[in-house]
């Protein structure tokens, strides 16, 4: 079995109130990205970046370019990121990260998703030393060993490539996300990511059944369910 990731495919949202939080989240990211360099993807990689993920998951188009636009504005919020470490039921780990203009706010906001879910947040770095800040590309194929040929030949220093049911995904240290998508894409015309974005992956998972798995999910809904909360990860198997 690969490497535990979490694929964001299931983050597309089926009821309105959670595709609002999609588009929520994406356009304060979206906001963020334009509003810290320049409000053109083609001369911003982190704006083309998130813009890419963005549609993937469905954002309408119009949510990209109100955020956008809002960010050439030059007023607005000044956000900040913030990441809060913790434990849930059963001892699994969790990192939430977000995007907040008020961290007070925002903390107690969390913290009492952990409480209220029968969790516990901890100090910075409680958590974070036992997850690798990886980033990830999953796309169509079946070739490890090209794959590997062409990101080493570029220089890219390789955590891991795995190859199941005709995807391939590539694991790199989180610095590395730059230099490995330029190398894929220069070497694969026409590739198509599944997944192409930066994670923090657990080095080992907790898998949780029965009455802990219910309250582990449960109290992942009520951190989700805050409006600052852009990512969650967790070693949760369930």
């Amino acid at each position: 079995m690969g490497r535990a990731y979490q694929n964001r495919k299931e983050s597309i949202a089926k009821t309105s109130d959670a595709k609002a939080k999609v588009y929520s989240r994406y356009g304060r990211e979206v906001y963020v990205a334009a509003k810290a360099g320049t409000p053109e993807p083609e001369t911003n990689a982190a704006l083309a970046s998130v813009i890419e993920r963005a549609r993937r998951e469905q954002v309408p188009a119009h949510v990209i370019e109100k955020a956008i636009e809002k960010a050439k504005g030059g007023g607005g919020e000044d956000y900040a990121t913030a990441r809060y470490e913790g434990y849930g039921p059963g001892g699994a780990m969790v990192i939430v990260e977000c995007l907040t203009d008020n961290p007070t706010r925002t903390f107690n906001e969390v913290r009492n998703a952990f409480n209220k879910g029968k969790g516990k947040i901890g100090n910075t770095g409680s958590v974070a030393h036992l997850f690798d800040h990886s980033a990830i590309f999953s796309f169509t194929g079946d070739d490890e060993d090209t794959v590997l040929e062409a990101l080493l030949g570029a220089d890219v220093d390789v955590t891991e490539v795995e190859v199941e049911d005709g995807m391939v995904t590539v694991f790199t240290p989180n610095t590395e996300y730059g230099k490995a998508k330029q190398a894929l894409k220069e070497s694969f015309a026409g590739i198509e990511f599944e997944v192409d974005e930066i994670q923090f992956v657990p080095q080992a998972t907790a898998k949780l059944e029965g009455d802990d798995a219910a309250q582990f999910q449960k109290m992942l809904d009520l951190i989700e369910y805050c409006d600052d909360v852009q990512q969650v990860y967790h070693s949760a198997e369930l």
